[in-house]
C-alpha cells in the first residue's frame, strides 16, 4: 500500500512538473470534429499515457523520420548514376554497421523504462474502493454492481436515433449508463458471453479484453465528474459499431442517490444478469 501510494506520487509529480495537469484543449469524455491528438485525460494513467506518446514517442518519432527522408535526399543527390557513371564497389562499412544497431538498441531501451511503468500503472491494481463485473454480449454491455454497491445489474445498449435528446451524442448514448463516483478507484472484471469484445475508455486509459470464460481486471480513477464515452474496440460482429461504452462519473452524494433509484429500477429477484432476456425483446 504505501509502495503503492509513493508509486502515484511519484507520477503525479512527474506530470506537475511537466505541466501537463490543464494542457490538453480537447473536451473531456469523447472526441471533438477536427481534434488531432488523444482525448483529455481523466486519470493519472490516462495523463501518462498522453505524457508518454507526445513528449517521448512523438519526438523519436519525428526526428527518426526527418533523419531518414534528409539521408534518402543525399543518397539521390550524391549517389546518382549522374554523379558516379562508375559505381562503387564498398560492400561493408565496420563503423555504419556498428551505429546502426547500437543506436536503435539505446532508442528502445529509452522508450522501454516508461513503457514498462506505464504497463505496471494499467496491470497492477491498487486496493478498489467498488468493483464493477462488466460483461460483453453482442452488441450491448451488462454492468453487475456488488450487494455492497447495491446488488444489481442492468444492460447498456445504443441508443436508436429516434430516442436521442437534445445534446445527446449520435452512435455514443446510452440507455442506461454507468455511474461511479468521482476520486474512487474502481476496478472492472471484464468478461464476455459470446465472441472476443474489448472495453476501452479512452479518457481514463482504460482499456481490456472481454474474453469469454475468462475474467480480466482494469482500473481507473477519474478526478472530474461527467460523462466518459468508450466503443467496443474488437470487430464482434455486424453491430460492432452500435456497442458504446458511456460511464457517468459524479459526486459521492449523487452517485448514492443514484444506487437508491438504481436498485429499486434494476432489481432482480434473483440478481442474475439480464442481457438474455433484453436480446430476446430486442431481436
Amino acid at each position: 500500500m504505501k509502495a503503492w501510494g509513493m508509486d502515484r506520487l511519484g507520477l503525479a509529480a512527474i506530470i506537475a512538473a511537466l505541466g501537463l495537469a490543464t494542457a490538453f484543449a480537447a473536451e473531456p469524455g469523447h472526441a471533438v470534429p477536427d481534434q488531432i491528438g488523444m482525448q483529455t485525460p481523466v486519470t493519472d494513467v490516462g495523463r501518462y499515457i498522453v505524457w508518454f506518446h507526445d513528449d517521448i514517442l512523438m519526438p523519436i518519432i519525428t526526428i527518426i523520420s526527418l533523419f531518414v527522408a534528409a539521408l534518402l535526399g543525399y543518397v539521390i543527390y550524391r549517389f546518382n548514376a549522374k554523379a558516379n557513371p562508375v559505381p562503387s564497389k564498398t560492400t561493408h562499412n565496420t563503423m555504419i554497421e556498428v551505429l546502426w544497431t547500437v543506436i536503435p538498441v539505446i532508442i528502445l531501451v529509452f522508450i522501454a523504462v516508461p513503457s514498462f511503468r506505464l504497463l505496471t500503472l494499467q496491470l497492477v491494481t491498487p486496493p478498489a474502493d467498488m468493483t464493477i463485473k462488466v460483461t460483453a454480449s453482442q452488441w450491448h454491455w451488462n454492468y453487475a454492481y456488488p450487494k455492497d454497491a447495491g446488488g444489481f445489474n442492468f444492460d447498456s445498449y445504443v441508443k436508436e436515433d429516434k430516442d436521442l435528446k437534445p445534446g445527446e451524442m449520435r452512435l455514443l448514448a446510452v440507455d442506461n449508463e454507468a455511474v461511479v463516483p468521482v476520486n474512487k478507484i474502481v476496478k472492472l472484471q471484464v468478461t464476455s458471453a459470446d465472441v472476443i469484445h474489448s472495453f476501452i475508455v479512452q479518457s481514463f486509459g482504460a482499456r481490456i479484453d472481454a474474453v469469454p470464460g475468462r475474467n480480466n481486471e482494469t482500473w481507473f480513477k477519474a478526478d472530474r465528474e461527467g460523462v466518459y464515452y468508450g466503443q467496443c474496440s474488437k470487430i464482434c460482429g455486424k453491430d460492432h459499431a452500435f456497442m458504446p461504452i458511456a460511464v457517468r462519473v459524479v459526486s459521492e452524494d449523487a452517485y448514492k442517490t443514484w444506487v437508491a433509484d438504481a436498485k429499486k429500477k434494476f432489481a432482480a429477484a434473483d440478481g442474475a444478469p439480464q442481457y438474455a432476456a433484453a436480446d430476446a425483446a430486442r431481436h
